[in-house]
C-alpha cells in the first residue's frame, strides 16, 4: 500500500505526457512475466507492445501497480481480457506473427 501511494506522488510531479509513459513501462513489466509463464514461444515485445497499446486508462493503471506488487491472478485477467479484444488480434497478426515465422527460418 505505501509503495502505491509513492507511486502516486512521484507521478502527481510529471507532466501528462511523463505520467502515460512512466505507467505504460511500469505496466509492460508486470505483463511481460504473465505472457512468459501462460504463451511461451511468444514474440515478447511485440505481444505487450500490443497488450498496452489495447488497454484503456484504468486497465493501465492497474496493471502498474501490479508491477510494484508483482503480477496477481487480476493481472492474468486483465492481460487475458486485453488479448480477447478485436484490436489486440489484429496487432498481434500484424506485428507478432511475422516476428514468430522469422524466428522459424
Amino acid at each position: 500500500m505505501k509503495l502505491r501511494i509513492l507511486a502516486l506522488i512521484f507521478l502527481a510531479a510529471c507532466t501528462p505526457q511523463q505520467q502515460d509513459e512512466i505507467t505504460r513501462d511500469a505496466a509492460r513489466n508486470a505483463v511481460r512475466p504473465v505472457l512468459e509463464q501462460r504463451f511461451p514461444g511468444i514474440p515478447l515485445e511485440p505481444a505487450t507492445d500490443c497488450i498496452i497499446d489495447n488497454a484503456n486508462s484504468r486497465e493501465l493503471l492497474s496493471l502498474a501497480a501490479d508491477a510494484v506488487t508483482g503480477p496477481t491472478a487480476n493481472t492474468v485477467e486483465i492481460v487475458s481480457i486485453i488479448l480477447s479484444r478485436q484490436g489486440t488480434i489484429q496487432c498481434l497478426a500484424t506485428e507478432g506473427l511475422p516476428v514468430l515465422l522469422g524466428g522459424l527460418r
